[in-house]
């Protein structure tokens, strides 16, 4: 599957999930490294990927076409945490499935949210 990890997505996580066989797009160290959400966002779209981000202010776009967004939220965040629910998260859902599903990882709690298909 094609993702996006926005900056805030810890290296172990975008490593991991390139194990796994991901298309992992990250901009640390990179020209776009500190690029604004709008051009972050308009990155994962032109690209066709997930996005994968802890910013919560993604969730606005629930409302646009997209690939998919994953948002981890935690009380306490760290590194093993934010790359556990991320794994959890991508391994609940096909890839087939993203396109328009919003999903935020929290502590213990998971929510959705699908962009209404038109028939």
């Amino acid at each position: 599957m094609k993702i996006l990890a926005d900056e805030n997505i810890p290296l172990i996580c975008v490593e991991l999930l390139r194990k796994m066989g991901h298309d992992v797009a990250d901009v640390r160290r990179t020209s776009e490294e500190g690029l604004s959400d709008e051009k972050l966002w308009d990155k994962a779209q032109q690209e066709g990927r997930l996005l994968i981000t802890t910013d919560k202010g993604f969730a606005r776009r629930r409302y646009a076409r997209h690939h998919g967004i994953l948002i981890v939220r935690l009380g306490q965040p760290n590194r093993r945490r934010i790359t556990q629910r991320a794994i959890e998260a991508i391994g609940l859902f096909s890839p087939t499935e993203w396109p328009g599903l919003l999903v935020t990882m929290r502590d213990t709690v998971m929510s959705t949210w699908r962009e209404a298909r038109e028939s």
